[in-house]
């Protein structure tokens, strides 16, 4: 399969905000968090509310690279028995509805590994999923998950950070499908404390004059205002731990509406400062 048959969802969202002048609102939630039954009804929820791509969790036992809000979502997830498989019905039973909006997987290598890099590839492309992105997988260790990835029209997503040096950035470029996924500062997801606006602002725009592929940018990103701030300077912002927050407070059943309610303002502000960079 060629590079253009990598993920073409997620390049025809992308290449259609390009053209309207829009930056990607791509939020990000726990799959089985707050309830098994929730899952679904928030995604469609999210892409009512504004959503232009969906990062859905896989729960993981050990989430070294998330904060204790994300982590005890996917407690809370496992402990209800949401799993690799399950997980991957959820997204068949999303496409029944959509066959649009893209759908990456974020979670860990173990799951993936378990099953074989080329098993799960089927698997997930079967399922209707677009990218995959393994937090504790390095580019140097992806080859056999790239091709395998690949060979089934799923983009691998690679991640950049703050410490990323030149050399690295090359090769993330020359490896990089779907988009490129910022992590705006060197911490832990949720940790808004910590982020620098300006020095990312500043990592971004060399990074997008670099890239191939969309560059968002995630973690720390909490509201409306700093959604904005942080989508100047980038292709699409990612918000994941305010959102599951919000929808913890608000419970089982009722998280559909709490998750459109949190992010329709995030829309609004992204649409409203659309006439910042976009090239």
């Amino acid at each position: 399969m060629s590079a253009a048959d990598v993920a073409p969802r997620i390049a025809r969202r992308f290449a259609a905000l390009r053209a309207a002048g829009r930056k990607a609102l791509v939020p990000f939630i726990t799959a089985g968090d707050p309830g098994l039954e929730d899952t679904v009804p928030v995604m469609h929820a999210m892409v009512e509310a504004g959503a232009d791509a969906i990062e859905l969790g896989v729960p993981f036992s050990d989430p070294m690279a998330d904060g204790p809000t994300i982590q005890r979502s996917s407690e809370r997830a496992i402990a209800r028995g949401a799993g690799m498989a399950w997980v991957l019905e959820r997204v068949r039973e999303f496409r029944q509805r959509d066959d649009a909006t893209p759908v990456t997987l974020m979670g860990y290598l173990n799951p993936v590994e378990i099953r074989g890099a080329a098993a799960f590839a089927a698997a997930a492309a079967d399922a209707g999923v677009d990218g995959v992105l393994l937090v504790d997988l390095p580019p140097e260790e992806a080859v056999e998950f790239r091709e395998a990835f690949s060979a089934h029209g799923v983009a691998l997503v690679l991640l950049a950070s703050p410490t990323t040096d030149a050399a690295r950035m090359d090769m993330l470029c020359g490896l990089a499908q779907g988009y490129l996924y910022y992590v705006s500062m060197a911490g832990v997801t949720g940790d808004s404390a910590r982020l620098d606006a300006a020095a990312a602002a500043a990592h971004l725009r060399a990074i997008r004059a670099r890239s191939p592929v969309p560059v968002v940018v995630g973690f720390g990103i909490q509201d409306a205002a700093s959604a904005a701030a942080m989508a100047v300077d980038a292709d699409g912002v990612v918000v994941g731990s305010a959102l599951v927050k919000a929808m913890d407070a608000a419970g089982a059943g009722r998280a559909a509406d709490a998750a459109a309610a949190f992010l329709a303002p995030l829309r609004q502000a992204l649409d409203a400062g659309a006439g910042g960079a976009v090239g």
